[in-house]
């Protein structure tokens, strides 16, 4: 992919800073990633976990892969290429999101490791919280309601990650949930007290 810069922009410089931002909401920001297989759970954990901390008036956003590749991805296909971009874009979203002050909350396959290193990198350490949605190809399977599972091993659907695509597991996330053995609420309960432990925000 060719790396296009123009010389001629120059950042500018907010009069209102993120810290200003989190005084004002009463939380940090930060960056929380889902990864893991289709039908692992990324979805579900991240907007029941989005509910729960709206209730405790943390402001948040979810950014969802279905809902970005019918929109800002939309040009974006499955190739490796195209995965890498998708991530890319995706961080920088991240990124920019985080600097006004909420908690974004992403659920993206992301598969290779590269390119989770790539928005890691993106901001400071402890701001990106990877969360691998550990369950076996089998479970997520048993729960394919689109199909797509079918589809990839049919042949009908090519570069699925998982089937004819790979997957590389995170070997350092901050937090692993084996969503084969937990239930929505037990792994809810492991994200908010992580929250709490790294006082990101308080239970009010």
């Amino acid at each position: 992919m060719i790396k296009i810069t123009n010389e001629n922009t120059v950042p500018h410089e907010p009069s209102v800073h993120r810290p200003n931002r989190e005084r004002t909401n009463k939380h940090k920001s930060i960056i929380i990633w889902f990864t893991g297989l289709s039908a692992s759970g990324k979805s579900t954990l991240a907007n029941a976990l989005e509910a729960k901390l709206h209730n405790n008036n943390v402001r948040t956003y979810v950014l969802d892969g279905d809902n970005i590749r019918q929109g800002l991805c939309k040009d974006l296909g499955f190739s490796d290429e195209d995965r890498t971009e998708n991530i890319r874009r995706i961080g920088e979203v991240s990124k920019l999101m985080m600097e006004a002050g909420i908690i974004v909350i992403t659920a993206f396959i992301s598969p290779f490791t590269k390119d989770r290193k790539i928005v890691r990198e993106l901001v400071e350490k402890g701001e990106f919280i990877e969360v691998f949605c550990n369950a076996s190809i089998d479970v997520c399977e048993s729960r394919d309601l689109k199909g797509l599972y079918l589809k990839a091993r049919a042949g009908d659907l090519s570069e699925f990650t998982g089937i004819s695509s790979p997957y590389e597991k995170p070997v350092n996330s901050e937090i692993e949930l084996d969503t084969d053995k937990l239930s929505v609420q037990d792994c809810i309960d492991k994200l908010i007290s992580y929250l709490l432990d790294k006082n990101i925000f308080e239970i009010t």
